[in-house]
């Protein structure tokens, strides 16, 4: 059975159109209201300030959930690209004319290389190695 999956606020860019959308609700609206009516219509203030508390509570649920090591996006990783440990083996490419590295797997056979990641740093080397529960890997260039 699949699991489903929700896009996080923050990462989709989608939240700060949901926080301009809540303050224009219960804002700018009532604002433009009173003054065209001179009526206060504190209901569309209430809704607004709703939508926005309940924007931050969950933006701020998602990135005590992102200090882990492992980002969330990249927790589904070993799910997506398979490492099949006798089939194939770990390594970083690394370019020799800008330096850039990725991370992925060869196969032993006919030594297709599977990208995996990029890896900008060692930060980004460590957290393939415990993706993907590797104890040492091949450097290739």
């Amino acid at each position: 059975m699949s699991k489903i999956k929700f896009p996080k606020i923050n990462s989709i860019s989608f939240g700060g159109k949901m926080i301009g959308a809540a303050l224009l609700i219960g804002g700018v609206a009532p604002l433009i209201i009173w003054f065209i009516t001179h009526k206060f219509i504190w209901w569309l203030s209430l809704i607004g300030g709703l939508i926005l508390l309940t924007l931050i509570v969950i933006l701020a649920i998602e990135m005590r959930q992102d200090n882990v090591n492992i980002p969330y996006y990249e927790r589904d990783l070993k799910d997506r690209i398979p490492f099949d440990k006798d089939k194939q083996y770990a390594v970083i490419r690394s370019s020799i004319c800008t330096g850039e590295k990725v991370a992925g797997f060869k196969n032993r056979d006919d030594g297709h290389f599977t990208e995996v990641m990029l890896i900008r740093n060692t930060y980004d080397e460590e957290r393939f190695m415990k993706i993907y529960e590797i104890d040492s890997i091949r450097k290739e260039y």
